[in-house]
């Protein structure tokens, strides 16, 4: 099956075009919501250390 192409010779960008301030609010929405999973990630390995106690991290001798 072969791809619809467009005539040569057009400019048509295809998909949807963000104003620069668009831009800017997904990149730093983007960097919000990255930040908030790290700290999550953090959260929950901080509560499993806990939970597990500082047993853990010692060797059977």
């Amino acid at each position: 099956m072969m791809a619809a192409q467009t005539p040569k010779g057009t400019n048509e960008k295809k998909g949807i075009v963000l104003t620069p301030e668009q831009a800017r609010s997904r990149r730093a929405r983007n960097i919000a919501i990255g930040l908030a999973v790290a700290l999550f990630i953090a959260l929950f390995y901080l509560v499993t250390i806990v939970k597990l106690g500082g047993g853990v991290a010692r060797l059977p001798a």
